[in-house]
């Protein structure tokens, strides 16, 4: 039975780690258990529940942003590991939609993404250079956009960002950035 334990608390650690993002119900289910279970498991670990550490992780990411100020992002910033990885997420609303659809816009979904590829590299001044990307489903108002950049390849000042997003389970929009770090002398 210990042994039982230890391993769901294992496994629920490392969904934490992986997605921030999931919820005590994402979790149950998962996990195959109960919601009261994973929350006895998060307590017994010391782990906060997802408003908490929503949170936290956008403190402390906004705290290592450099290249933007917080009012450039697009969205909400949840991660970032400077030269690694960013986090954001995009609470649709109704003036991001088309006039008589639920269906918002490309280009806030566009928007997300690119501010991200930016906010990731750890310089002063970065621009996207060019990019490359796939809309692959859509957002509707009242959707939570989670966008994840992650740094690739550096070449000759160049670096490759690559950046998913996702509503729920399903991606909606994969793009790679080619972002540059522009050098001013005073």
């Amino acid at each position: 039975m210990i042994s039982l334990k230890k391993t769901r608390q294992t496994k629920l650690s490392e969904i934490i780690e992986n997605d921030p993002l999931t919820t005590d119900e994402e979790l149950a289910l998962r996990l195959h258990v109960s919601i009261s279970t994973v929350r006895l498991d998060r307590a017994l670990l010391g782990i906060p529940e997802l408003r908490e550490r929503t949170k936290r992780r956008a403190q402390e990411a906004i705290s290592r942003l450099r290249s933007l100020s917080l009012k450039e992002i697009v969205g909400d910033l949840l991660g970032l590991e400077p030269n690694k990885w960013a986090l954001s997420i995009l609470k649709a609303t109704r003036d991001m939609a088309f006039r008589n659809t639920k269906l918002i816009w490309d280009h806030y979904i566009f928007a997300q993404a690119s501010s991200i590829a930016v906010a990731v590299i750890e310089a002063d001044t970065v621009i996207v250079d060019s990019m490359r990307g796939e809309c692959k489903g859509h957002a509707c108002v009242g959707d939570a956009l989670i966008a994840r950049a992650k740094v690739g390849v550096n070449k000759e000042g160049a670096t490759i960002v690559s950046v998913r997003t996702r509503v729920a389970d399903k991606e909606i929009f994969i793009g790679r950035f080619i972002t540059k770090v522009l050098t001013y002398n005073s």
